[in-house]
């Protein structure tokens, strides 16, 4: 009976709107129901409604009268309202209601109007945040609150982006010279007035300054009470405003486009921050195959870094300052576990590749130098290799100059040099080092050609000295036996 009473109020012109609401899911129509006999017990009993005022979109023209109107329910349904779409409408309404009651609570009150806002009062409202703050640097986002400090028309303004424009200065300033000097003993900040543009460059200036480099990370922001930055960079966020530089290439539009961007590239600014990277880490390993001049060998130029290298600060070790404290050597195990900046990038890898960097890692160029160093010592020692555990691979005598002498009739090449060949097979012999993986018999096979001694016998070794080399051994027979064991 009830849904007949509400259908019979429906015009033959809502006949649409009808068969639009005979088409809705069961669960809707009994909400639509349930609404109906609300209206009907309100109307029966005199109730009176208030409903939420509607939102200032073209969804809402069905919405109920604001707040001030009063009117049934029944009536409401009976101005050509659908019934269909009223429970929707309904809901959205009460989200968009609360949604919008919480913007206006954080910002500006509804009654809000800035030709309301008065030098005298905007004055008041900078006394009380200076005399709560000790400054007049201001964050973007400071709302002011509710309080009896601040003026009432200030309540819920957001003070930088009222006070620090041109638009005020020219209203309130440029034709009362007289108050620059009352805002100035106030702590006035007056380079906050410039574009965001301007301030944006200062910072990239000063950071350069402060870390020697524009690597801004994303989420840093110009700390407050720091000696290295201006008040107007305060709470910048410096770090936002280069991603979206490098990103949208916000501040980039327009005639000064050009202009913009020859002064990001004169402060070094980075536009590809994975090509810089990778720059930086080529431009190392190429440094430090210069100056360890041990990474060549007879066979292929190989560069090896040890994982643990750290590129050390100060002009005696020879290091360009912008290199200094980087982690070479983890970079380098990065590159060859994590495809670090060579992932999909086949260019680089040649890059890499040409300048002598290897993708198996230290492991492998370890065993090589092992492995040489033990054939050299096999072959002055009579095919057997018992090294003490405390042997380090001796370098040539130095002169009056501290010049290396006989280089050319030294048994042990210049790259092996200082190398603990002792511990090296030390560690073979009891943690299995270099034995491990698809590898394992062909190294275990080359150390038992040389006279590998697994279990040596207990007590004290004869100390190695090198007297006489030329009368020992024959450097051709050496180099022979360390290609075979290779």
């Amino acid at each position: 009976a009830m849904k007949g009473y509400i259908v019979g109020k429906i015009q033959p012109a809502e006949r649409k709107s009808h068969r639009r609401y005979k088409s809705l899911p069961l669960s809707r129509r009994r909400q639509s129901l349930f609404f109906a006999v609300a209206a009907l017990l309100c109307r029966t009993n005199s109730v009176i409604f208030a409903w939420l005022p509607p939102l200032k979109s073209a969804a809402n023209k069905h919405l109920p009268p604001p707040l001030t109107t009063i009117l049934c329910p029944m009536e409401y349904c009976e101005t050509r309202t659908r019934v269909s779409n009223y429970i929707s409408l309904r809901q959205s309404s009460t989200r968009c209601c609360a949604s919008s009651t919480k913007m206006r609570s954080s910002t500006q009150p509804k009654w809000w109007n800035k030709r309301d806002l008065s030098y005298d009062s905007a004055l008041l409202a900078l006394e009380a945040y200076h005399k709560e703050n000790g400054d007049l640097a201001i964050p973007g986002r400071f709302i002011v609150p509710a309080t009896d400090e601040y003026p009432e028309e200030w309540h819920g303004v957001k003070l930088a982006s009222t006070i620090y424009t041109m638009k005020w200065w020219q209203k309130h300033i440029a034709q009362n010279k007289d108050r620059v000097a009352q805002l100035s003993n106030l702590g006035f900040i007056w380079e906050r007035l410039q574009p965001t543009w301007n301030l944006f460059m200062e910072g990239m200036v000063n950071y350069r300054n402060i870390h020697g480099n524009v690597l801004v990370p994303a989420s840093f922001v110009v700390p407050r009470n720091d000696d290295n930055w201006h008040m107007a960079c305060w709470d910048l966020p410096l770090g936002s405003f280069v991603q979206q530089v490098r990103l949208r290439h916000d501040f980039l539009t327009g005639e000064n486009s050009v202009q913009r961007k020859n002064q990001l590239d004169r402060v070094g600014f980075v536009w590809d921050v994975s090509e810089y990277k990778f720059t930086r880490l080529l431009r190392a390993i190429k440094h430090f195959d210069r100056l360890d001049g041990k990474s060549s060998s007879t066979r292929e130029h190989i560069v090896r870094v040890p994982s643990k290298f750290v590129v050390p600060s100060g002009h005696e070790h020879g290091w360009p300052p912008d290199l200094w404290e980087y982690p070479l050597g983890a970079k380098c195990m990065a590159v060859r576990q994590q495809k670090l900046y060579v992932k999909n990038r086949p260019h680089r890898v040649r890059q890499l590749e040409d300048i002598g960097f290897r993708w198996s890692g230290n492991a492998k160029l370890g065993w090589l130098d092992v492995v040489q160093a033990a054939a050299i010592y096999s072959q002055m020692h009579g095919r057997v290799l018992n090294v003490p555990f405390n042997f380090v691979i001796p370098a040539p005598p130095l002169d009056a100059e501290s010049n290396p002498q006989c280089v050319d009739s030294w048994p042990w090449p210049e790259r092996l040099w200082g190398l603990k060949l002792g511990q090296r097979l030390k560690d073979v012999r009891l943690k299995g080092a270099y034995l491990k993986g698809p590898d394992a018999h062909v190294r275990k096979a080359q150390l038992d050609n040389l006279g590998f001694v697994w279990h040596p016998k207990r007590g004290r070794r004869k100390r190695y000295i090198v007297e006489d080399i030329n009368d020992t051994m024959d450097l051709d027979d050496v180099i022979c036996t360390v290609s075979d064991a290779v």
